[in-house]
């Protein structure tokens, strides 16, 4: 596919569609695409959906040459054009984020649906293992989710349509290019994702700290729904009353929470260490 679509881009010629910062807003389609930066977001996104790359943009002298080889050779292979820019583009493109002196082009990022994520798990053979996140609204927080669930195992998260954020280029920046790699379902009503998920089989556990039942006294070996709340609301009380299970995380210090990222590390790095047998994975 990459090699076909190299091959058209060659034979419409070189001026058949301008660099991005030539062309209009309107042009391009309001919303019809969304920027990725920095190394490993831009890296990942090429090596698994190199056809949904538009443009990649690089700041003249400011790319290590072993990060810039496979970059441009990635790009060249799927026909992407690369556009050398003055540093400050890439500031403005990337809204302020680190972009390590390359951004990416993608097209508007594709949510999955739940049945997707519970299909990922089915063709792995494994009992499914889904992240529902309940009002993370902090990009770096969702990046860092998606980085522990595809680390751990997880098939996919899922996020609510309102009141969260969404796939972003922070996001992917903070995710390090796992959300590349880990599918994420975006649903109008979370409580009925749940339900959803509980019909499939899934046991739903989440976080609360409130509880008075420990994780680790839990049973997390079978096919799971794992939920987390934003810091300071945490899971909201309607979703609590979908979910099987409420687990608190057995802490020693004088702090009465954790991160909502961190928080999810822990419940998942738990439900991986439990499963690692009947995966054959280690946690």
């Amino acid at each position: 596919m990459a090699r076909r679509r190299h091959e058209e881009r060659r034979s419409r010629g070189p001026e058949h569609r301008a660099p991005a910062e030539a062309r209009p807003a309107e042009a391009r389609g309001k919303g019809s695409g969304r920027y990725v930066f920095g190394v490993n977001p831009v890296t990942e996104a090429l090596r698994a959906r190199p056809e949904e790359i538009e443009h990649l943009f690089v700041a003249e002298g400011h790319l290590a040459e072993s990060h810039a080889a496979e970059l441009f050779s990635r790009a060249r292979d799927a026909g992407v054009r690369v556009h050398q820019v003055a540093r400050e583009r890439l500031a403005a493109l990337a809204e302020g984020g680190v972009h390590q002196g390359v951004v990416a082009e993608v097209r508007e990022y594709r949510y999955a649906e739940v049945a997707d994520l519970l299909g990922i798990a089915e063709a792995a053979g494994q009992p499914a293992l889904i992240v529902v996140l309940d009002g993370i609204q902090d990009p770096q927080n969702l990046g860092a989710i998606i980085r522990s669930a595809h680390a751990l195992g997880a098939h996919g998260v899922v996020v609510p349509k309102d009141r969260a954020a969404g796939i972003t280029g922070a996001v992917a920046k903070a995710s390090a290019g796992a959300i590349e790699h880990c599918r994420v379902a975006r649903v109008v009503n979370l409580s009925r994702a749940l339900e959803e998920l509980k019909e499939a089989g899934l046991w739903v556990a989440a976080a609360d700290p409130k509880s008075a039942e420990p994780l680790w006294g839990a049973r997390l070996d079978g096919p799971l729904a794992v939920v987390v709340g934003a810091e300071g609301e945490g899971v909201r009380r309607g979703v609590l009353e979908h979910c099987d299970l409420r687990l608190a995380i057995p802490m020693a210090g004088q702090v009465a929470s954790l991160n909502a990222s961190v928080s999810a590390a822990v419940l998942l790095y738990e439900a991986a260490r439990q499963r690692a047998p009947a995966t054959g994975g280690s946690a």
